[in-house]
C-alpha cells in the first residue's frame, strides 16, 4: 500500500547522496535508460538534438571578446572544438568577417594530452604587461580547478611557475612573482561552504602551504578573499570576507599588513576606482535609498567624510543594472520594467556628475556593455538583442560615432511571432511582470506553452534572442513565456528580498499568478502549459509541483535544490543559508520544512509528470537532491523521468555535445505532453 505520509527526518533515500556510490551511479543508471527510452527513442529527437547542436557550433555566432592590451581575446567551441580554444586576435583582424585567430591554447588537444575531460574556466591576465595568465581548468565542469602558469608569449605552461592543486580555489596578480591566493591547504584552510578562507601572499618558487597568510574568515563565513588593484597610479591591495550570501567586509590591506575597514553596511558592494570609492546600497543608509549608486572621494571616506555624490536613485519601477567605467566616463545600465536605458555619466573637474542618455536603445531589448578598457580609452563594446533581433555588437568611443562590428544572423524562423510584456496580479495584490514570444493567441488560439522562471538571489530576467529555445520551441508552434517573479533583481534589491527566507512563498505565488494570468488570456490551458527552471528555479519547479500541480500539463526542473532540510550539508549549499533560512535553526525550520518540496510530496496527489535533470559532477547543488526526489515519486506512483549527466558539473553540459542533448531531452519531454493537451 502507498505510503500517504511525508518524509521525515529519517530519509530513506539518503544513500543517493553518495554521488559516486555504486548503488547510487547503478541506480542511476537504470533511470538514464529509462529516460533515453521515452525520449530519445523519439523520433523527434534525433533532428531536434542536431538543429540545437547545429546553432550551438555555428562559425557565424558573434565571437565575443575582452581587450587585454593591443589584443581581443575569445574562449570559443565549435564543432571541431568541442572542448574550445582561448585565442585572441587584433581590432584591424576582428574587423574582418573572418579574423586571423591566434590560438593560445587547444583544451581539446591538452585534455587528450592529460586524459582529462578539462573543461575551460577562464584566466587571470597580468596587468598591465598581459604576458602570463592564471589558467584555470575544471574536472568535468565541476566548480573545483586546478591553476596553471601560462605564457602568452610561448604559448605554453611556465613548466616552474604558479600551480594549485585541485581546489575552490581564488587566485589573482600582485605583481611578476607574487599572487593573492586563498585554496585548500589543508585543516582549517575552508570554510564549511567549502570555499577559501584564508588569503595568502605566495611568492613565486615557494610552497603555497608556506605563504605569508595575511587574512583569516571565519569557519562559518562563506569566503575569504584579497585582490590587486592595478590601476596605474592607485595601486592598492584589498582584502575581504563574504559573511554570508549578501553580506561582506573589505578592508584595505597597507604596506605594512595593517587593515583598514572600509566602512560601509555590511549588504552593499564597495570598491575603489581611481579616485572614488563606489558603494550599491541593498539598503537605505545616509539618507539614500535602497538600490542606490553612491560615490565618494576615495581618501576623504577614509578620513571620515560621508558626504555621497548620488549617481543613481531607483524608483518604483526602475532598479540599477549594472554599470561600466571607461577611461573617463562611467556607462550605467538601468531597467525600467525590465527594459534597458544606458546613460554616460561624466565626472566634472570642479566637482559633480553630468549625464548624457544613450540614444537609439529599443524597448523589451536587452543592452549590454560587453566590455571597456578603463585603463587606456573610452572605448565600449555594447550588445543589442531581443527576443526575436539576433545580437548586434557594436564598438564605439564615448563622444564619437558608433561602429557595426557584427551581426548575428537568425537562428530561427520568427514569421507570425511577436514580443509582448503583461502584468499579472499576485494574491497580495503586486504586479508581476512578464514577457511572452509566440505566436497571435487571438488567432491561432490556446497552444503549448512554456514558462520559465527562476526568482531568487536578484537575479534579474532580461530579454535576450534565444536559439535554442527559437529552434526548439518557438517554431514548432509552441509560445514561450519568462516570468520576472519577486527573489529576482527586476527591481532592485527590495524585489529580492520580498522573497528572502520565510517569504519565499511570494515567489511562487507570483509564478503561479503568471500561470492563472496565461490561461485567463487564452494563451494557453493548464494541460498545455509546462514550466520550467534550474537550480534555484529547480526549487521553484518543485514548489509548482507540490503547490499548484493543477496548473501545469508538465514540469521540468534542473540541477535542482530540492530538500531543504539538508541544503547546508549538501556541497556548496551553507552558503546559501542567507537566502532561505538554517535549517539548524528552529526558528528557521518550519518555514523550510515547509517550502521544502522533497518534504511535501504524497501519495494522493495529481502530480503533472515531471522530469528531473542534473549532473554527476555538480560540486555546487548536489545532485542528491534530484535522484532522491525522482526516487521518492517513483515510490508513491507518480509520472517521473530522470537524467543525470556524468559530467558538466552545475551548467549539466560541459561542451556543445552534452548541452545538445540535454536540451533535446527537455523539449521532446515538453512537446510529447503539452502539444497534445
Amino acid at each position: 500500500m502507498r505510503s500517504t505520509q511525508r518524509v521525515s527526518d529519517d530519509d530513506p533515500y539518503l544513500w543517493l547522496e553518495e554521488v559516486s556510490g555504486e548503488d547510487a551511479l547503478a541506480w542511476v543508471a537504470e533511470r538514464n535508460a529509462e529516460t533515453a527510452g521515452a525520449l530519445v527513442a523519439d523520433p523527434a529527437f534525433a533532428p531536434l538534438k542536431e538543429r540545437v547542436r547545429e546553432v550551438m557550433d555555428a562559425a557565424d555566432r558573434i565571437p565575443y571578446t575582452v581587450r587585454r592590451g593591443a589584443h581581443l581575446y575569445n574562449f570559443w567551441r565549435d564543432a571541431e572544438h568541442l572542448r574550445g580554444v582561448w585565442r585572441r586576435t587584433t581590432l584591424e583582424q576582428y574587423r574582418k568577417d573572418a579574423p586571423e585567430w591566434e590560438v593560445l591554447l587547444d583544451v581539446d588537444a591538452l585534455a587528450e594530452a592529460e586524459g582529462e575531460k578539462w573543461v575551460w574556466d577562464g584566466a587571470r591576465v597580468r596587468r598591465p604587461e598581459y604576458d602570463r595568465a592564471l589558467v584555470r581548468l575544471s574536472r568535468d565542469g565541476g566548480d573545483a580547478v586546478v591553476v596553471r602558469e601560462f605564457d602568452l608569449g610561448t604559448r605554453r605552461f611556465v613548466e616552474d611557475g604558479f600551480r594549485v592543486a585541485e581546489a575552490k580555489t581564488r587566485v589573482g596578480w600582485i605583481d611578476a612573482d607574487t599572487v593573492f591566493v586563498g585554496t585548500d591547504t589543508g585543516p582549517g584552510s575552508l570554510t564549511d561552504s567549502g570555499y577559501p578562507r584564508q588569503v595568502r601572499r605566495w611568492r613565486r618558487g615557494t610552497p603555497v602551504e608556506e605563504a605569508e597568510l595575511v587574512f583569516e574568515a571565519e569557519q562559518g563565513d562563506v569566503s575569504a578573499w584579497g585582490y590587486r588593484d592595478s590601476t596605474p597610479g592607485y595601486e592598492r591591495d584589498f582584502v575581504g570576507r563574504a559573511l554570508d550570501f549578501f553580506r561582506s567586509e573589505t578592508h584595505l590591506l597597507r604596506p605594512d599588513s595593517t587593515l583598514v575597514r572600509i566602512d560601509v553596511p555590511d549588504d552593499a558592494v564597495a570598491y575603489a576606482h581611481r579616485r572614488h570609492l563606489i558603494v550599491t546600497l541593498k539598503s537605505a543608509w545616509l539618507g539614500q535609498p535602497t538600490g542606490s549608486l553612491l560615490a565618494f572621494d576615495f581618501d576623504a571616506f577614509l578620513a571620515g567624510d560621508r558626504t555621497p555624490e548620488v549617481l543613481f536613485t531607483p524608483d518604483e519601477r526602475t532598479a540599477l543594472a549594472g554599470h561600466a567605467w571607461t577611461r573617463h566616463h562611467l556607462i550605467l545600465e538601468t531597467m525600467h520594467d525590465v527594459s534597458t536605458r544606458i546613460e554616460v555619466l561624466t565626472h566634472a573637474p570642479d566637482g559633480g556628475w553630468t549625464r548624457e542618455p544613450l540614444v537609439g536603445v529599443p524597448e523589451l531589448s536587452a543592452v549590454s556593455v560587453v566590455d571597456t578598457d578603463p585603463d587606456v580609452s573610452d572605448e565600449y563594446f555594447l550588445d543589442v538583442s531581443g527576443f526575436l533581433q539576433p545580437s548586434t555588437l557594436y564598438r564605439g568611443s564615448i563622444g564619437a560615432d558608433t561602429e557595426l562590428l557584427k551581426q548575428a544572423p537568425d537562428r530561427f524562423s520568427a514569421a507570425g511571432l511577436s514580443v509582448e510584456q503583461y502584468f499579472a496580479t499576485s494574491p497580495d495584490g503586486t504586479s508581476v511582470p512578464y514577457f511572452v514570444i509566440g505566436p497571435d493567441h487571438a488567432t491561432t488560439g490556446p497552444g503549448p506553452t512554456l514558462l520559465y522562471g527562476y526568482g531568487g538571489f536578484e537575479v534579474s530576467l532580461t530579454p535576450y534572442y534565444g536559439s535554442v529555445t527559437g529552434r526548439a520551441w518557438l517554431e514548432r508552434g509552441g509560445t514561450y513565456v519568462i516570468a520576472n517573479i519577486r527573489g529576482g533583481g527586476e527591481y532592485g534589491p527590495d524585489w529580492h528580498q520580498a522573497a528572502l527566507g520565510a517569504d519565499r512563498p511570494r515567489a511562487f505565488e507570483d509564478f503561479a499568478a503568471v500561470a492563472e494570468d496565461l490561461v485567463a488570456r487564452g494563451i494557453t490551458t493548464p494541460a498545455m502549459l509546462g514550466a520550467s527552471g534550474g537550480s534555484n528555479g529547480g526549487l521553484l519547479m518543485g514548489a509548482m509541483l507540490t503547490r499548484h500541480p493543477g496548473l501545469f500539463g508538465a514540469i521540468v526542473a534542473q540541477v535542482p535544490l530540492l530538500d531543504m532540510t539538508r541544503f547546508h550539508k549538501l556541497l556548496a549549499g551553507a552558503s546559501w543559508i542567507a537566502e532561505y533560512g538554517d535549517p539548524d535553526d528552529e526558528a528557521d525550520l518550519p518555514h523550510l520544512r515547509d517550502i521544502s518540496p522533497y518534504h511535501r510530496l504524497v501519495a494522493d496527489a495529481a502530480y503533472p509528470p515531471v522530469l528531473l535533470m542534473t549532473s554527476t559532477r555538480d560540486d555546487r547543488v548536489h545532485p542528491g537532491h534530484a535522484r532522491k526526489t525522482a526516487a521518492r515519486l517513483r515510490e508513491l506512483g507518480h509520472p517521473v523521468l530522470f537524467h543525470e549527466n556524468t559530467g558538466g558539473g552545475h551548467a549539466g553540459a560541459g561542451d556543445n555535445e552534452q548541452a545538445a542533448h540535454n536540451s533535446a531531452l527537455v523539449h521532446t519531454f515538453l512537446w510529447q505532453r503539452l502539444a497534445t493537451g
